[in-house]
């Protein structure tokens, strides 16, 4: 079931802590919101490929440092990236540092461009796999979210296959949750109804 804010009486997912002001202000503003424009898409590819084997908190605390060390997000910034840029951001304290999410970053971002090319836009791409209209579930309890499902399981699968890497069908999945791909707002959340209507 849903949370209640301590602050303004609202029910939330359980997981929007309260207390926690930037988990709050990513859940009201942000997760499940219909991603539109690619760099949005390409934000989070960057950012939950981060997260892998950390807790999204983290991730969020460091994502200011995240847009000013890749070009707030640019894909074909980041695509050009170096030898030599590698390791000024293994140097860099406002990211996680770590060589292996660094250089996936910045093959993603080349794989992403050649979707882009090929299809127009990745929002394109990437929405072909729900049919092109975001998957409303009615979840009453967290618990009852899948971590993954067989449309994550395609659409890793492909990105594996054009040459994607830390997008395992559970990082996918939290992608299309994040992108508003799919509305996973417990039924009892203020936002579900208010992602449902974005999404009409």
């Amino acid at each position: 079931m849903g949370l209640a804010s301590t602050n303004d009486g609202r029910t939330r997912c359980a997981w929007a802590v309260p207390g926690k002001p930037l988990v709050i202000r990513y859940h009201d503003h942000e997760w499940g919101v219909p991603a539109r424009d690619d760099r949005k898409h390409f934000e989070f590819l960057v950012l939950e490929g981060a997260q892998t084997g950390l807790n999204w908190l983290v991730v969020l605390n460091k994502r200011e440092g995240y847009r000013r060390a890749f070009d707030d997000f640019d894909p074909a910034k980041v695509a050009r990236y170096s030898d030599k840029h590698v390791a000024k951001l293994l140097q860099n304290p406002d990211i996680i540092r770590n060589r292996l999410k660094i250089e996936s970053a910045i093959s993603n971002a080349r794989a992403f461009l050649e979707i882009q090319e090929k299809f127009g836009t990745f929002r394109v791409y990437a929405w072909q796999f729900i049919g092109g209209h975001p998957k409303q579930n009615r979840w009453k309890n967290v618990r009852d979210i899948p971590a993954t499902t067989p449309v994550s399981d395609a659409f890793s699968k492909d990105l594996k296959g054009r040459g994607f890497s830390f997008v395992g069908s559970t990082v996918v999945y939290a992608h299309m949750q994040a992108t508003g791909m799919v509305n996973d707002h417990t039924v009892d959340c203020f936002r579900y109804r208010e992602i449902r209507r974005l999404a009409a």
